[in-house]
């Protein structure tokens, strides 16, 4: 969604002239509407029991009170009493915020808010009230365990969104704990099942809120909701609920839930009962993988309801001001908000909040929607529901359409501070075209989705109307594919996608997809095809794209999204056709790749702080809502490293960043999750004897050197730095839960392969060591000590998590270990030794150059860098700095360690050589090239080795 500043400015301009001249035959005030004249005449002598100052939920009931105390003292029956009191109640509270409001002295939160607190407060004491009168008859509602059955109504739509209107009617839905009879009356009689039971309940309450009677009512109650709407029980039991929306609910159900909030009674509200009931609605609202699916329900939905709204204002123009079901109305904001809510709430646990205007802050925050967007919108919303009020309080009518009287229309006008009718209608159109625009594009309308778009849901690209629209079979696509013309793309291989297709075609489990379903693969096997032979995707990527849909094709909502989202289709077959590893990612982690409909993708590199940022609110909102169990937490970790690994890789293919910035940012993601799983799983060990562990993580090898990988496992030792008696014990038992987060398999998959061998006597050692024993081990201090290849390790060793003083004690035993005075000799015979071993373990075939493990490789350069460093870092500062081979070979050139040009050279290889095998294992290729293919880079990498070593023996 996208919108230009100037339309924002008018937007925020838009009824911005206030009131200078009016006419003073208008009402401006409370006066203008029948309905509080109506209040103040009938109720004057109730009036002053409502207390001054804020109506906030202890004045609701201090009134209710009162009035109920009153309508007692008149000898009439509980349920009478209570019905009358809550009615004048609600009367009296309406016309006061009536006065506020159109004085513009209460904003519109404060009125939903009071509206809500007063449904609240009636729907707790009129169950109250229930209950008393049901219990002499049938006795209390039990479980099969003989347990109290408790009963939970949950508010649906504005009710459980907090957001109430002044004549609004509240959308309910009874649940209750579980089927079972209750006790009956106390001479035994009375016993009926639990359903039975609350469906009376049901009853009661409706006659004490819904049911007109001289005094009006409290509220309309609408049940229509419920599973099976009005065909449906009045009440439902939990398992029931589950059974219905595992087997019977429907996409715009999912929007209805969204909502959902139980609302009373008061000690329902946080039980056993809320939170199963929670437990079940949540995956029915949000799914796990992003569900663009939801997108034709809501097509179907609101073109159902613009029909209704067009056909009742046919014939009366008057009708086209539904501020809420026209086109741009509140209707549409909530359904541009609920849209992105139910797609990505699963994997964004942030987004789900009820309240429309608290949705699009989060929207925005999470670069979902444009920041001026969400702030558009929600000046529409605010202004929308404010009219939707002022036409509600003439006559106190459940309406949402513009008075046609002149003068009501003016006071609407002017009570929003407005000095003309027109600048007022000027105003409303003004923000119910941005409305409109925005829901437009949100669906697919005609606005072509843009590469600087922000990725928030999905709109079409105009030009997919033929492929998204038109009903396509595989006879099409083939007779396509074979009428190639061999201009337009190589004839061959579309023989070859032809026949994938044939099989395709023939598949059991193509042929056993649903209509829909089978319907979306087909639009996007179309789209492919175009794309081919257009020249906009290669083979490669054709048949990648096939293997990538064979993995998801059961997956609706990942079809769904390709044909809402051109964009990514396009930015997904590029990718396939680059190269064979990436393809498999996306294969095994098929959610990733919503991350390419962000507009701004590849032009952003990774950002640690505000990816851990995320995360911990991510983490803080699962805690709130009680979803923070291990094994959620352990898929949010996985789905988020997946997902930044995917964007690096997108970057990768497409060219926009380098190798060394591939492993910056890889390295750096590493560092982020080795520092959330260490700070999560801390806070859930059992054992933990502080608030954070003073532990530090020690990177060796490719992470050591910021030169990860993809796929890389991570080489890591674990020491603690702690002076409480007998912690070794609970590091320990941290540090295996630590690594088993990060290596366990989750229906996510799994993070990390971890290597722990380069802890001190390696895999007989501690898995965690103190940090003394760590310093003594490495300093050659006692009887047990490094060898030598393990200080070859430290040399590209790094402190990447733990405290500062910690990470600077670690610096301090590196510094001291590779300062260390050594045997000239003695060091080049034992790195010479070990070379030789690493050499034998991984064996080149004749007249091939591997780039890594043949004589001049890398594995020659790392190693002749160890040996300069080891060897020469107490007289060369510049080599201490765990700075990476390339910058130490140009500092050991710098130092005259190797003859002039040498270090650029070997530097300029090194760099080659990683470009070579990270393009291979992009490609899956071998890393092994014909000799001659690799002359020049041997060269240099064999002078290098001479330079090191041969003035010493050679090689």
């Amino acid at each position: 969604m996208s919108m230009g500043s100037d339309q924002l400015g008018r937007i925020m301009t838009a009824g911005a002239k206030q009131v200078t001249a009016i006419d003073a035959s208008i009402p401006t005030g409370w006066e203008g509407s029948r309905f509080a004249q109506r209040i103040r005449r009938r109720y004057e002598q109730e009036r002053p029991y409502l207390p001054e100052g804020p109506l906030d939920r202890a004045a609701l009931e201090m009134l209710l009170q009162t009035l109920s105390a009153r309508e007692a003292a008149l000898d009439k029956n509980p349920s009478e009493s209570l019905g009358c009191a809550l009615r004048i109640t609600r009367q009296l509270v309406v016309e006061r915020l009536l006065e506020g409001d159109t004085a513009q002295a209460l904003s519109l939160a404060k009125v939903t808010q009071c509206m809500t607190d007063l449904a609240e407060l009636a729907l707790d004491a009129a169950h109250r009230t229930a209950v008393a009168e049901l219990q002499p008859r049938y006795g209390t509602p039990q479980t099969a365990q003989g347990l109290p059955c408790a009963l939970c109504i949950v508010g649906m739509g504005k009710f459980g969104a907090r957001e109430l209107n002044v004549s609004s009617d509240i959308d309910l839905i009874y649940v209750y704990d579980s089927d079972g009879e209750t006790t009956g009356a106390a001479n035994g009689s009375g016993r009926i099942s639990n359903q039975e039971y609350f469906g009376k309940l049901v009853k009661v309450l409706y006659v004490l809120i819904g049911e007109p009677t001289e005094h009006g009512f409290v509220f309309r109650l609408d049940l229509a909701l419920r599973p099976n709407g009005n065909s449906g029980p009045p009440a439902i039991s939990l398992s029931a609920l589950e059974d219905y929306f595992q087997v019977q609910g429907r996409e715009w159900e999912r929007f209805a839930w969204l909502k959902s909030r139980v609302v009373a009674p008061q000690s329902s509200i946080g039980s056993d009962c809320a939170v199963q009931l929670r437990g079940l609605v949540s995956p029915f609202v949000f799914r796990r993988y992003l569900d663009y699916s939801v997108l034709d329900a809501l097509r179907l939905l609101h073109r159902q309801i613009r029909d209704h709204a067009a056909k009742r204002s046919a014939g009366q123009p008057g009708h086209r001001y539904d501020v809420k079901l026209s086109r741009g109305g509140i209707r549409e904001i909530e359904f541009t908000v609920q849209v992105i809510q139910v797609v990505r709430g699963g994997q964004f646990p942030e987004l789900r909040t009820r309240p429309t205007l608290s949705a699009l802050q989060r929207l925005a925050k999470a670069g979902l929607m444009p920041e001026q967007t969400a702030q558009a919108l929600a000046q529409a919303y605010t202004f929308l529901r404010q009219v939707e009020h002022r036409v509600q309080y003439l006559d106190d009518q459940q309406t949402h359409v513009l008075p046609h009287n002149e003068t009501d229309l003016l006071w609407v006008a002017q009570t929003l501070g407005f000095e003309h009718t027109a600048s007022f209608l000027i105003a409303l159109d003004t923000h119910r075209e941005l409305v409109a625009q925005e829901f437009d594009v949100l669906l697919g309308g005609s606005q072509a989705e843009s590469e600087s778009g922000s990725g928030s849901c999905g709109s079409g690209n105009g030009n997919e109307g033929a492929t998204n629209n038109t009903l396509v079979d595989f006879d099409s696509l083939l007779q396509s594919l074979a009428d190639q013309p061999p201009s337009a793309g190589n004839q061959p291989d579309a023989d070859l996608l032809r026949a994938r297709l044939v099989l395709w075609q023939k598949s059991p489990r193509v042929a056993g997809m649903p209509e829909a379903s089978l319907g979306r693969l087909l639009r996007l096997l179309a789209r492919t095809v175009q794309r081919f032979k257009a020249g906009e995707a290669n083979l490669a990527a054709c048949l990648g794209f096939l293997d990538w849909l064979e993995s998801i094709v059961r997956r609706d909502s990942y079809l769904a999204l390709l044909l809402e989202r051109p964009l990514v289709h396009d930015r997904l077959l590029r990718l396939l056709g680059a190269a064979r590893w990436p393809a498999k990612y996306a294969i095994k982690h098929p959610g990733v790749i919503d991350e390419l409909a962000s507009g701004n993708m590849l032009n952003e590199r990774f950002d640690r702080a505000a990816f851990e940022q995320e995360l911990e609110q991510r983490y803080l909102v699962l805690a709130k809502t009680g979803g923070d169990d291990e094994e959620s937490l352990l898929n949010l970790l996985r789905r988020a490293h997946h997902a930044e690994v995917f964007r690096t890789l997108a970057r990768d293919v497409e060219g926009r960043i380098t190798v060394e910035q591939v492993a910056d940012d890889l390295s750096a993601l590493a560092e982020s999750m080795l520092a959330l799983c260490t700070r999560w799983c801390w806070l859930r060990l059992k054992t933990r004897h502080r608030p954070e562990p003073h532990i530090a993580i020690i990177a060796y090898g490719k992470l050591g050197g910021k030169e990860l990988g993809y796929g890389s496992d991570l080489d890591i030792v674990f020491v603690y730095d702690d002076a409480q008696e007998g912690v070794g014990e609970i590091y320990g038992t941290f540090v295996r839960k630590l690594i088993n987060w990060l290596t366990v398999k989750t229906g996510e998959g799994d993070l990390y392969e971890i290597d722990t061998a380069l802890r001190p006597n390696g895999n007989a050692g501690l898995l965690v060591s103190s940090f003394d024993a760590f310093a003594s081990y490495q300093e050659q201090r006692g009887s047990n000590t490094a060898w030598t290849w393990e200080h070859q390790a430290i040399t590209r060793a790094r402190c990447v998590l733990g405290s500062l003083a910690l990470a600077q004690r670690f610096d301090s035993v590196r510094q001291a270990v590779i300062t260390d005075q050594r045997d000239a000799a003695k060091l080049r015979t034992e790195i010479m030794a070990m070379r030789e071993r690493v050499r034998m373990a991984h064996p080149v075939t004749a007249g091939y150059f591997d780039v890594k493990h043949s004589a001049g490789g890398m594995v020659d350069l790392e190693f002749a860098v160890q040996y300069m460093v080891l060897l020469h870092s107490a007289h060369h500062a510049a080599l201490c700095a765990n700075s990476g081979n390339i910058a130490l070979l140009l500092a050991c050139e710098t130092a005259r360690l190797v003859p002039e040009g040498c270090g650029q050279a070997a530097a300029d290889t090194y760099r080659a050589l990683r470009q070579i095998q990270h393009t291979a294992r992009l490609n899956e290729a071998p890393t092994q090239l014909p000799t001659h293919a690799a002359q020049a880079e041997q060269t240099a990498g064999l002078a290098l080795w001479t330079a090191v070593f041969a003035p010493e023996g050679g090689m």
